[in-house]
């Protein structure tokens, strides 16, 4: 009896809670059963919520492992785009498998290795790589309607000072004002318009009042200050397609995501604002407070010291082996030259408002 691994996958979290996963996984294991392959509990590999236009799948990874180590003569799953919608990653796969002496077997394909059956299932794999795309399109395209249609089902979620009400039978889906939210948006903008308060002396206060962010146990942070003066919806426009996903045209360091690094192959663009979709919702500051807000961050953007620093060469590209946080420079002016450094910026007091996250006080010259 030859030993088999099962893979299955589903791409979206809809997918995952109408449990069609475990639907392929039964039909997977009926199909070992009936093909007199043995396959172990424990290499049952399910991939829920995981996009088939990546190979980085920790159930794939898993799979490839036990081809290379030997352990499996089989590889199991339902059809060529669970193992990927993009037709190169299933030649791929497939062709690293037989490397390793793997037979890839799937539920809804055929079964052979004559030519005919392994042309056949290339053909499959070049139309579940266009049925993706033309999901995609139609998504784009059907979303891009309703947002100039005035639908903020949308928008991917409510910004802080707003709650996301879902679209019901007898009402469209709305941002509701959350009074408590709404006020702390205000006071920022007043603190930054009127008082003159520089974003990390709003972000101080913002900490040293305990006043509770989003995610309540979370810090308020520059970033997010940032983000509160510069997001549009706060003067009653909500506005949709800010962004663009490209591939990244340069090679960067690992990002930083919930506290692990993951290395990023796309990057966001800003769209022209005349790209922009506006969408109607309450407004919780006027257009003359926004407007000022607007003049005030172009200002300090124009008169920044950082603006004065010239670039370096290893930007984006170096970061902390403790915690994952860029390298950045800094300089110091002796008698006879400059000098440049570099060190964490998760050890930096002063960036990190809560304290410094990471003890590497090392500096690079």
């Amino acid at each position: 009896m030859r030993m088999a691994a099962i893979y299955a996958r589903v791409s979206s979290e809809q997918q995952r809670e109408e449990n069609t996963i475990a639907s392929q996984t039964a039909s997977l294991i009926e199909f070992a059963e009936s093909h007199d392959l043995e396959v172990p509990k424990e290499w049952v590999f399910e991939d829920a919520g995981y996009s088939g236009a990546t190979l980085e799948r920790p159930g794939l990874e898993r799979v490839r492992d036990l081809a290379a180590e030997g352990q499996i003569q089989v590889m199991l799953a339902y059809s060529p785009d669970r193992l990927s919608r993009k037709y190169a990653y299933q030649i791929l796969l497939i062709e690293e498998f037989a490397r390793h002496g793997v037979e890839t077997l799937f539920v809804k394909s055929p079964q052979g290795g004559s030519a005919e059956d392994q042309l056949l299932v290339q053909f499959q794999g070049m139309i579940a790589e266009y049925e993706r795309a033309q999901i995609l399109e139609r998504s784009r395209r059907g979303k891009r309607h309703r947002a100039q249609s005035g639908e903020v089902s949308v928008m991917s979620n409510a910004p802080y000072g707003y709650r996301y009400i879902r679209k019901t039978d007898e009402a469209p889906a709305a941002y509701i004002v959350d009074e408590a939210e709404a006020r702390v948006v205000r006071r920022v903008y007043e603190m930054y318009t009127v008082e003159g308060l520089s974003i990390g002396e709003i972000t101080r206060r913002l900490n040293a009042e305990s006043i509770p962010t989003r995610k309540r146990s979370a810090r308020w942070e520059r970033s997010v200050v940032w983000c509160v003066l510069r997001n549009p919806a706060y003067r009653g426009v909500a506005c949709f397609g800010k962004t663009r996903i490209c591939a990244r045209t340069r090679v960067m360091r690992p990002q930083r995501r919930r506290g692990v690094t993951t290395p990023s192959t796309t990057a966001g663009h800003e769209r022209p604002r005349e790209e922009w979709i506006e969408i109607p919702v309450p407004a919780l500051v006027t257009e003359e407070s926004f407007a000022r807000a607007q003049e005030l961050l172009h200002q300090n953007k124009i008169r920044s010291r950082r603006r004065t620093i010239a670039p370096s060469v290893v930007q984006g590209l170096v970061s902390c082996a403790k915690c994952g946080y860029a390298f950045s420079r800094t300089s110091t002016q002796t008698s006879a030259r400059k000098i440049h450094y570099y060190k964490c910026i998760g050890s930096d007091r002063w960036r990190k408002l809560g304290g410094p996250v990471c003890d590497n006080g090392q500096f690079i010259r």
